[in-house]
């Protein structure tokens, strides 16, 4: 599918309050940008923020980072945040290609990885490029706390089988999954949707979940 360039998205991201610039690099400093201790969740490959908006404003004592790599997508999260009554000060945005990851967060600095409707990439060639590789693995064990927890959703099968293995080969434990999520009453239980999730489900198409925590 082709981006659709949105004029003037590029300045717009730039100069927004709620944008952190990728350089220079905030690692470390995430706590004094929000200017609490509050345990910082993040979602690469955000969209248009419908999901991590919705958690930042169910929960004020996290602190949410969206990610994402395309300015034109990104925009639609700040029109979104900009047309709320109220202000979300634990939502904050940043514009850069997730492979910089450990340049942006230090050490444990993570509590919390969400990983929604990721690009499949489903040529061989590219595997390493897929969200849940274990070469992503390594990324986010770099900078997730102990305790840390990460959640992927996807209606692609394929992707969703390939996680699993890559998950298990990495050393991570998976905690629990399901293959249709929006039928599985547990896993279900406080599920927020993305604007893909919305779609695809309306088509029929089941959702798939892990969840996966270092052993």
């Amino acid at each position: 599918m082709r981006l659709r360039n949105i004029p003037g998205a590029k300045e717009t991201v730039a100069s927004h309050k709620a944008c952190i610039p990728e350089t220079p690099a905030p690692a470390g400093s995430w706590r004094t940008i929000f200017g609490n201790d509050h345990p910082i969740y993040i979602e690469i490959g955000m969209g248009k923020g419908q999901f991590i908006t919705t958690l930042a404003d169910r929960h004020p004592d996290v602190n949410y980072i969206g990610i994402e790599r395309y300015d034109s997508v990104l925009v639609r999260a700040l029109e979104k945040l900009d047309a709320r009554e109220d202000p979300l000060p634990n939502l904050r945005f940043i514009r850069m290609d997730a492979s910089n990851i450990c340049t942006i967060f230090a050490a444990d600095e993570v509590s919390h990885i969400y990983l929604n409707f990721s690009d499949p990439w489903p040529k061989d060639r590219h595997t390493k490029r897929r969200l849940t590789s274990a070469e992503f693995l390594r990324r986010y064990d770099m900078i997730l706390a102990p305790e840390g927890r990460i959640e992927f959703k996807t209606d692609n099968s394929d992707l969703f089988a390939f996680s699993l293995e890559e998950a298990e080969r990495a050393g991570w434990r998976v905690d629990d999954f399901t293959r249709d999520l929006h039928h599985d009453a547990d896993m279900n239980r406080g599920n927020v949707m993305t604007e893909y999730e919305e779609k695809f489900s309306a088509q029929g198409n089941p959702i798939c979940k892990m969840i996966i925590s270092r052993p």
